[in-house]
């Protein structure tokens, strides 16, 4: 199965921080590329967790995700933006 997804980035003091969306599943590393690389671990895990548990399809539908001949597509990003609000 081939899963679709966008992965932000970003850095918190001496670590990487990667998030997978539309999952939001998150993961961590000493650089880029081990965050990049611990959140695809993670996502695997995250799916393979669904699996079993037979929820994956209703997952994937919820986060926004089409199958299309046995792969999932992500929903396109408009874009990412960043914002500040004075509270």
């Amino acid at each position: 199965m081939k899963l679709d997804m966008t992965v932000h980035l970003w850095r918190e003091g001496n670590q990487f921080v990667a998030r997978a969306m539309p999952l939001d599943v998150m993961s961590s590393g000493p650089t880029a590329q081990a965050a990049r690389d611990a959140v695809d671990e993670a996502v695997r895990c995250f799916v393979k967790t669904a699996q079993d548990a037979g929820t994956l399809d209703a997952i994937l539908e919820e986060c926004g995700y089409t199958n299309q001949n046995g792969d999932w597509t992500s929903p396109d990003w408009i874009g990412v933006e960043r914002h500040a609000l004075a509270v």
